[in-house]
């Protein structure tokens, strides 16, 4: 039995057999295989190299016609590699000799490789060291897709181990089938791991080597609560964690049961809890879990979970789909939130240096205009069924937020033309996720509606902590002095320039944060739909005099250790369940 530590990203418990997938942007850890395995690792290695040479020389035929020489040069040269039995031999003598996965056996032996090209002086030689991670990958791809295969045609229950999971991977798995996830890598508000929220998947990310001592179809029990993972736990553990969750799920129950009751502070004060949402069948889980309704429509993921790009009758059913489970309530669309680490399916373009600070987000759509108008079409025509709004993504200043209106104008005008309905008067806000957007929020509500304060990269950018990255982790937290004051500059100066506001960030949906944000000024609240249940109680259980009282504490503060501590003993005094 081996316990491993990592963070805690979505809450629940899970006891499964373990399903290993590998990716081929990433070294393959070593795991061992038993003697009888070889052959079989060893087939599988050739049948590998047949299906990349097949690849190639199908490539190399449509190129040749159309591209001329240098595209025929460079297939030439990877088949050569490829065709090599020296190559193979070195591979499969490594699987003989160490006993490992054909994988790791690719993975090792082909970086081996590259490192040696590298240090040749000469320019073209070090040059092929590029063909080689080339054909890496191209091996891995033959390996590693029966794995992937295997995710997408489940028949029973695991628990999902990776290095890392894109959002895409991750919004693709079935939740009748994937009953846990475990990471290397990744953070709290990591896009993989708001998504295994959203699908109460539970998970634990930043595990630094679960990869490399698990094997598949090892037992594995994911604590989504304390952010453990325990590999081949013993009979006694797994029954005491069997108990764990009985109480776990009963304390579920028992937060459902106040579903009905508004969110009102002890003194009265009327708080309003929305749900975030990746995919429109989670409307109705939101309404479940006593949600008045939509805060952040995430509608990127319309583009991660299938082969082709949604069309504007696609958007347009999505949305209507989910304003028809709210009715009159609110539904926030925020517009697509791409790049960095999510991708359509024709802009999957070459990895930036600092994607994150990249072309992502609005500066992405704004680049994209085919793209944009086309959902920003299919939100107005939806806007006609309820009580739609626009929220535009990452803006950082007013230019930006005048170019996405100027659009928007631009697509309203296009319907008036084709008599198509909408509402004219249609609510229009800004995500504030940017130190720059914060410090000139008061300037940006002179032309919006209301703001909503996107909390995860706030914090990412304002401490300049990479939110994905499991090295850096400890150092992300919503309750550094930095970004405190920022989100309290901004919900002030949204209350001088008297509109709404709303922090739909994680920061609103962990219970600690709660008394902190009432306090601060904030009434809105967007967060995940299991997370609802807990924040209303905690909401019902407090007076404004408690949340102001808090609020003027945390203000003083400089430490933010000193300011976690408080704000978690506080909390655990609310709801001791919770913690």
């Amino acid at each position: 039995m081996e316990i491993k530590k990592g963070i805690a990203v979505s809450p629940g418990i899970s006891i499964a057999k373990s399903l290993v997938i590998d990716a081929e942007d990433y070294r393959i850890p070593k795991r061992p295989i038993q003697p009888p395995q070889r052959l079989t690792e060893i087939q599988r290695i050739k049948n590998a190299f047949n299906g990349a040479i097949d690849e190639l020389t199908k490539l190399e035929a449509i190129q040749d016609q159309t591209e001329g020489s240098k595209i025929k040069d460079i297939f030439a040269v990877h088949l050569r590699f490829l065709r090599d039995r020296n190559l193979k031999k070195k591979i499969t003598d490594l699987i003989r000799s160490e006993l490992v996965t054909a994988e790791y056996a690719v993975s090792t032996t082909m970086r081996e490789i590259a490192s040696h090209f590298t240090k040749v002086k000469d320019a073209y030689i070090s040059e092929r060291a590029a063909d080689i991670y080339d054909i890496e990958r191209r091996l891995l791809k033959q390996l590693l897709g029966k794995r992937r295969e295997d995710v997408e045609h489940l028949t029973e229950e695991v628990a999902v181990i990776a290095r890392e999971l894109s959002p895409t991977q991750t919004a693709g798995f079935n939740k009748d089938f994937v009953k846990g996830i475990a990471t290397d890598a990744g953070g709290r508000t990591s896009h993989t791991a708001i998504v295994a929220r959203s699908l109460g998947i539970p998970a634990v990310v930043a595990l630094e080597d679960l990869t490399e001592i698990i094997t598949a179809g090892n037992i594995v029990i994911i604590d989504g609560n304390r952010g453990i993972v325990i590999v081949n736990p013993d009979e006694q553990t797994i029954q005491q964690y069997k108990e764990y969750n009985r109480e776990f799920l009963a304390l579920e129950h028992k937060l459902d049961a106040i579903r009905e009751k508004p969110a009102i502070t002890r003194d009265g004060t009327k708080i309003t809890l929305l749900g975030n949402i990746e995919f429109p069948d989670e409307a109705e889980i939101v309404l479940q879990k006593g949600g008045e309704g939509i805060g952040l429509y995430r509608t990127e993921f319309l583009y991660l979970n299938r082969a082709t790009e949604p069309t504007e009758q696609d958007h347009y059913e999505a949305y209507a789909e989910t304003v028809s489970v709210f009715k009159n309530r609110p539904v926030v669309i925020r517009t697509m939130d791409l790049g960095a680490d999510k991708f359509t399916q024709s802009k999957r373009f070459a990895p930036e240096p600092n994607p994150f600070l990249g072309l992502r987000s609005i500066r992405f759509c704004l680049q994209n205009l085919v793209l944009f108008k086309t959902q920003l079409h299919a939100i107005l025509r939806a806007s006609v069924l309820g009580q739609v709004k626009i929220m535009f993504p990452l803006i950082t200043n007013l230019q930006e937020m005048m170019q996405a209106k100027f659009i928007l104008r631009d697509v309203m005008e296009d319907l008036d033309e084709e008599s198509i309905p909408y509402n004219r008067d249609i609510k229009i806000g800004i995500m504030i996720e940017t130190p720059s957007a914060a410090l000139t929020a008061f300037t940006l509500a002179r032309d919006i509606d209301f703001f909503s304060l996107g909390t995860n990269d706030l914090v990412q950018y304002t401490l300049a902590v990479d939110r994905g990255n499991e090295q850096v982790s400890t150092l992300y937290s919503a309750a550094d002095p930095a970004v405190l004051r920022l989100i309290r500059t901004v919900i002030q100066d949204a209350y001088k320039a008297q509109i709404d506001l709303s922090v739909c960030g994680e920061m609103a949906s962990e219970p600690e944060y709660i008394m902190l944000l009432l306090g601060l000024g904030v009434r809105t609240m967007s967060i995940t739909s299991p997370m609802i249940p807990e924040i209303k109680q905690i909401i019902r259980s407090v007076t404004m005099e408690d949340c102001n009282s808090v609020a003027r504490k945390i203000l003083t503060m400089n430490s933010e250790r000193q300011i976690s501590s408080y704000l978690r003993n506080a909390a655990r005094k609310i709801l001791p369940e919770a913690f």
